[in-house]
This record gives C-alpha cells, sequence and structure tokens, in this order.
C-alpha cells in the first residue's frame, strides 16, 4: 500500500496538467500513487494523463464525466485510491519540492492521524507577492497530535481539501464523500472535523496555489452562488445532530457565515436571487446560532446582526455604503516625514502611560465643544491624570493658560498619542493613529444629526465625493470604544451611519452643561464681551453648511431684517465652522460672532435663535428660548444633503421661508407665542432628555475613572431643570 494517494482532477486544466503532474513526480520521496481524474478517454487531459501513465507505473489515470463537476471527480478518485493517505491537487497547482518528504516525516512523529493540515502558498498570476493565508489558522493549533476539541479555530471549513492529507481508512470509515455542487470544500472539511478523533498540523507549505487571472470560479457571478447556503446547512446539521460543544460550535458558525455574508455583501455574485438567497441565510443563522454566541466586532458585527434580524433592507444600504466607499479616494493625514514616523513607531513600543489622556476637537481648531468640557471635569475629579490638548498650529491662543498642549503633526503630539491610555475627540483622529490595546477612544460628536452622516452619506453624490473613503472611515469607527449621544434619536443615527462595536453613552453633551450651570450674571457679562447694548434682543443667527455651495452666504440679508424686526433687535452672525477664517467683521445692529472660540457663551448671550438646520437648534433648545426655522431652501438642502427626519414636520417653533415671514414673526412677537412654546417643548422632549448639567460629569467618572453605569449620577428630568436664565423676559403674545 502506498503512503500517499495524490488525486488530481483535471477537466479543463489540460493544458497546465502537466506541470501539476510534474511537480508530483519530481518528488524526493516516492513511495506514492497518482490518480488523474479525466474526461472521456481521447479528451485533451485523458492524452495527456495516458502519456504520463506510460512513462511512471505510479500513474494511474481514471475517469469521471464532466457532468459530476469537482465532486464527483474527487469521489472517483477516492473510489479508485489504495493509499494509506488521500492529497487532493488542482490539475493548475503544483506541490512543492520537498512536500512529501515532509508529510511522511511530520505523520512519523505524529502517529496515525485523520487530518493533518499543512500551509499552502497562493501566488497571483500576474505580479504581487506570495501569500500564505493557512499561516495563521495553523499557528495556534497544539505542535503534536490533538483532538479537535483543543483547537477549535480548525474546522475544517476555512481550509481547501488540498492543503491536508486524510486518512483513507478514516474516511472510508466516516462514509465521508464529497457533496455535490459548488463549495465542495466546505462541506467536505467541516463534515470531516467534526467526525475526526486525532489532528495534526504540519506548519510548512506543500501546495502552491496559482491564482486564476479570473479569480477562482465560486467567486464568479451566477445561480450556483445559492449552493454555498446547502453546504452550510449540511454542516450545521450534522454539528447539531452530534451536539457540539460551545467551543467548538462558535467558531464552526462563525466561519461558515463568514462565507455568507462574504456573498452576501458582493451583488455581482448574485445577479439574481438576492432576498431570496438572504432570507434563507437569515432562517439558517437564527436556527443555528450556538446558545451564547456573541458576533465580532466592528462592520463584520454589524451585518451579523442585520443577518440576525432579516433587515434585507438594511444589509443593502450597507453593502451600498461600503461599494460606494472603494471608489472614494480621500487620504486621511498619516504622520508625514521618515524621522516623524519612525519616532511615532517607537513610542508605540513603549508601554501605555494609564495616567495620560489626550484630546483634541474639530480636527484642532482649537480647546472648544465636548472635548474642552470634559477636559475641564476631568482636571476637577481625576487630577491625577495628565491631559494633553491637541490644536493645529496657529491655534495655540485659543488654549487656556495652564492648560498642557501639542501641535498637531509635532514630534510631541505624535508621542503623546501613541503613549496615551484616554483619547477624546469629537471628529476622528487621524487615520495614521494606531488603535493600541489597552487604550479607551472616546468619540463624543459635536452635534445632533439632522443630515446625513457617515455611510448614509454615501448616495448623495456632492457629499460623498466630500467625505472620502468610507472604508476607511469605518476603519476609523472601529477605534471607537464609546461614543457619545444627546439623545435617543442621535443613539439610532450613530448605530446606523457609525456601524461598529463601540458602547453607545447616553449622558448628554458635557459642552452643554453650561447651560443648566451659568447665572444671570455670567449671561450679562458674556452679552458685554460681545458688543451686545443693553436691552437689546440678541437674535442669534446661525445658518448651516451647504455642500453645494462654495464659501460663506448668509442667505439672508441681516440689516435689512434688523430693520424690519423691530428697533431693539441686534444679530449675532455665526457662521458655520468651515467659515470662521474670513473675518467678516461687524456693521451696524450685525456683530459677527463667527470667531468667537465658544458657541456654547454664543448661545447664552442670545435671546433667541434663527436658523435653517444647522445643529445648533438642538443645543439651544436646551435653554427653553425661542427659535425660529428660516427654511428658504429646504427641498433642495434635502435633495443634495439628505437628512435622517423631516424638520419641517416637528420644529422647534415657526418655520418661515422667507425674509418677509421672518421679520414679522419678530415683529408681532409670534416668534415666542404659545404655539411656539407647545412646538418647542415637544421638540425638547425628543431631543433634550439628558442635557441636565452633569454629561461631563458622568463621561470623566465611567470612561476616565472606569466607575459602573450605576454609580453615575442620575439624570435630572427635563421638567425640574432650570435652564439658564435668558438677559430679559422674552414678549409673550397670547
Amino acid at each position: 500500500m502506498p503512503r500517499f494517494s495524490i488525486i488530481v482532477p483535471s477537466h479543463g486544466v489540460a493544458g497546465r496538467l502537466g506541470r501539476a503532474l510534474d511537480s508530483v513526480l519530481a518528488q524526493s520521496f516516492g513511495d506514492f500513487e497518482l490518480v488523474p481524474v479525466c474526461e472521456a478517454p481521447g479528451s485533451p487531459a485523458s492524452d495527456v494523463a495516458a502519456r504520463y501513465a506510460e512513462r511512471d507505473s505510479r500513474v494511474a489515470p481514471v475517469h469521471a464525466p464532466p457532468s459530476a463537476g469537482l465532486a464527483g471527480a474527487r469521489n472517483t478518485g477516492v473510489r479508485a485510491a489504495t493509499g494509506a493517505y488521500l492529497l487532493f491537487l488542482d490539475g493548475d497547482d503544483v506541490l512543492v519540492p520537498g512536500a512529501l518528504a515532509a508529510l511522511d516525516a511530520r505523520l512519523a512523529r505524529t502517529g496515525p492521524v485523520d487530518v493533518l493540515h499543512c500551509e499552502h502558498e497562493r501566488v497571483p498570476w500576474w505580479e504581487g507577492e506570495p501569500g500564505n493565508p493557512a499561516a495563521p489558522l495553523l499557528a495556534g493549533a497544539p505542535d503534536g497530535a490533538f483532538p479537535p476539541d483543543r483547537a477549535p479555530h480548525l474546522t475544517g471549513v476555512g481550509l481547501p481539501a488540498w492543503s491536508a492529507a486524510w486518512r483513507r481508512a478514516f474516511v472510508a470509515e466516516l462514509g465521508l464523500a464529497f457533496p455535490a455542487g459548488h463549495f465542495t470544500d466546505i462541506g467536505w472539511g467541516g463534515l470531516a472535523m467534526l467526525g475526526a478523533e486525532r489532528v495534526a498540523v504540519l506548519r510548512s507549505v506543500v501546495v502552491r496555489h496559482l491564482v486564476r487571472r479570473q479569480g477562482s470560479r465560486l467567486n464568479l457571478p451566477g445561480e450556483h452562488q445559492a449552493e454555498l447556503l446547502d453546504q452550510v446547512e449540511l454542516v450545521l446539521e450534522r454539528a447539531a445532530g452530534q451536539g457540539l460543544s460551545a467551543e467548538r460550535s462558535g467558531p464552526l458558525f462563525e466561519q461558515l457565515f463568514a462565507a455568507v455574508l462574504s456573498t452576501a455583501a458582493r451583488p455581482r455574485r448574485l445577479p439574481s436571487g438576492r432576498r431570496a438567497f438572504f432570507r434563507r441565510a437569515s432562517v439558517l443563522y437564527r436556527r443555528h446560532r450556538p446558545t451564547g454566541y456573541r458576533p465580532p466586532r466592528g462592520s463584520l458585527g454589524v451585518q451579523h446582526r442585520l443577518l440576525a434580524s432579516g433587515s434585507y433592507g438594511a444589509f443593502a444600504a450597507l453593502r451600498g455604503a461600503r461599494r460606494a466607499a472603494g471608489r472614494a479616494g480621500a487620504a486621511v493625514p498619516r504622520p508625514r516625514g521618515l524621522r516623524t514616523r519612525l519616532l511615532y513607531r517607537a513610542h508605540l513600543r513603549r508601554p501605555l502611560d494609564p495616567n495620560l489622556a489626550v484630546y483634541c476637537a474639530y480636527w484642532g481648531r482649537g480647546y472648544v465643544c465636548n472635548p474642552a468640557a470634559i477636559h475641564a471635569k476631568a482636571r476637577e475629579l481625576a487630577p491625577h491624570i495628565r491631559s494633553v490638548f491637541l490644536v493645529e498650529a496657529g491655534r495655540e491662543h485659543t488654549v487656556p493658560d495652564g492648560v498642557e498642549y501639542a501641535v498637531l503633526g509635532s514630534h510631541r503630539a505624535w508621542e503623546v498619542l501613541a503613549r496615551a491610555t484616554y483619547l477624546v475627540n469629537n471628529a476622528n483622529f487621524a487615520e495614521g493613529v494606531v488603535k493600541r490595546p489597552g487604550s479607551i477612544h472616546l468619540q463624543t460628536q459635536h452635534g445632533t444629526p439632522l443630515k446625513t452622516m457617515g455611510v448614509d452619506q454615501s448616495t448623495y453624490p456632492v457629499v460623498a465625493a466630500a467625505t472620502g473613503s468610507f472604508t476607511k472611515l469605518l476603519g476609523r469607527v472601529d477605534r471607537w470604544d464609546h461614543n457619545l449621544s444627546a439623545n435617543p434619536h442621535s443613539t439610532r443615527v450613530w448605530e446606523r451611519v457609525f456601524p461598529g462595536s463601540y458602547e453607545h453613552l447616553e449622558y448628554g453633551y458635557p459642552r452643554n452643561d453650561a447651560y443648566c450651570t451659568v447665572t444671570a450674571d455670567d449671561v450679562a457679562r458674556i452679552r458685554a464681551g460681545l458688543g451686545v447694548p443693553e436691552g437689546a434682543r440678541a437674535v442669534l443667527y446661525a445658518p448651516t453648511h451647504r455642500d453645494h455651495r462654495t464659501g460663506f452666504e448668509a442667505g439672508l440679508d441681516l440689516e435689512a431684517f434688523c430693520a424690519a424686526a423691530g428697533e431693539d433687535v441686534v444679530v449675532l452672525l455665526r457662521a458655520h465652522y468651515f467659515y470662521d477664517r474670513g473675518g467678516r467683521g461687524s456693521t451696524g445692529r450685525v456683530i459677527d460672532v463667527t470667531a468667537h472660540p465658544s458657541s456654547e457663551e454664543v448661545c447664552l448671550a442670545a435671546d433667541a435663535l434663527v436658523t435653517d438646520y444647522s445643529s445648533i437648534m438642538f443645543d439651544y433648545a436646551n435653554l427653553d428660548r425661542p427659535i425660529v426655522v428660516y427654511a428658504d431652501d429646504w427641498d433642495v438642502y434635502r435633495e443634495t444633503r439628505g437628512v435622517c427626519f423631516d424638520l419641517m414636520a416637528g420644529p422647534p417653533g415657526p418655520v418661515t421661508r422667507t425674509p418677509d415671514e421672518l421679520a414679522r414673526v419678530f415683529r408681532d412677537g409670534s416668534y415666542a407665542d404659545a404655539e411656539s412654546a407647545a412646538l418647542r417643548a415637544a421638540f425638547r422632549e425628543r431631543f433634550c432628555p439628558f442635557d441636565d448639567g452633569r454629561a461631563a460629569e458622568r463621561v470623566v467618572r465611567r470612561v476616565l475613572l472606569g466607575e459602573p453605569p450605576e454609580a453615575l449620577p442620575p439624570v435630572i428630568p427635563l421638567a425640574e431643570r432650570v435652564p439658564a436664565p435668558a438677559a430679559a423676559a422674552t414678549p409673550v403674545r397670547s
């Protein structure tokens, strides 16, 4: 009986079959039989095999019709084999020199095993570096022979059949055969490992797999893709019948559905029947999900949850967003310069500093927003933690005295980014920032979403083009450990547009704490500092950014508005932060506060807010002061940017669409009447449930001090809060 039987299906590879057979016959270890499986005699591959058989008695061709497919050809070869161990080799692959000798030596050390897994090399058809995809999987396996329970990640479904040696007697005793149809390796490998008792690994390459130019036939579009689910169901049913342990059922389940999701996420593979494929996969998922199974982290975990719930529409939307990500091209900054990169890499090898926190806001615009509020509270509640605020060059003046800072891009900035245990940002750190094990990333966000965000932007061309790579965006999301939310609406949106495995912290926005803690004297001081005349009605006008425009446009003649709205009206103009460097200057009754570092102080100074679709309305609502929506281009904005809810159906106050309408609600006082107050109350109920003045404290205690959620200060009910007082009572029109 020969040591090895090498079975080589050859359908469709007659031109390359000789190279495969040569690689076997050239082996230094000669105790084998070579079984080419060809079509009927007289076919091109059969003629090639016949010539080899004439020259070497170890070559014993057999025949199988093409209709039997790969599974039928292999099964025919198995029936004809007489060796102690079976090896499979595709007709266009090769055995590496010394492969059989290495297998024999390994088996001599381990003794008889049912399955001997080995490594293989994937060689690109044209150019590129070869890969060894089996190596990471085999690296964690025990050294000697072992039962499958000791290496539950070796499920048999993640490796091709030709990446192992199979004991022929074991195959016969188990009645194992390649299941008919495509993806037969999944069925064969999964069933074999479910029945195996002794397994071993060989950590060296045995087969060199030559990747086809057109890629794997299994990746081509067609109805055969549905057969993947046949193989998955076959293995899962067998595993269920055996009562597989949780240690083994979890990895088996995860690897099988990794293949399923890979197909479901590539619509090109399924020209038709995508919904049916997803529906059947969802049924299998729910039926066979192991007790206590937890989906993986990141985007893949989101796909698991959508499959479990049968949410095909949401899955298709995510799939479309990821596809759009591949077409986007904007890059995120990385460490620049060789010396900087080398220094950063060196600092990454140093241990994390358990008492170092790094903060950044708006890509370094200054000491502002939620990160600044958390930083200030951390200095009070966690003084042992050293805090460093990152700002871009030229914004150092925004950092208060006594606050340690570093300039973005500097060696010092990259050093603290490498060493910090806590990283806090309201946008995202640069793509080059590495998420180290043990570090904690807190994403604070910087507003409640009305416009589309994250992957939702992929369907809006103007926005998507400016956003850059959605794949890179999701990679940055995967660094988040916590994501701050100001209301349940935000939580739902963040979960959809930034799919990840982070923890939602529904604590409110720390920057909004001031709206419940500032006094009347503070408000008077802020107004005086901004130049608001005593006794004036200060109207904050804060329009949002328009993605379809370049540069800032006020969208309103503000001097004319002041003249029409009332003699006591002044306007505080605050453009979107994209335009805070233009310096429009203050004229007449219009005070430009765009460059003022604190949007919270600007809101506290205002007696009323006029905005279009800016997220500032959600923050300002915490003050319970009048809000007017100026929606002169709502339809255009909704079509070009997209929105996640209909503001017109639930506004925080009166909706105006022309300059005359806007001036009139201020002139007659209806901007602050009972109807306006009712709209604002409903809006506050929906969007201001957590902002009670203690958000920063909850964040510091939970994230920096590690206190459990039940130990945090409870949220003060909305009806019991006392917002910061306005400068003067607003007229109420009955």
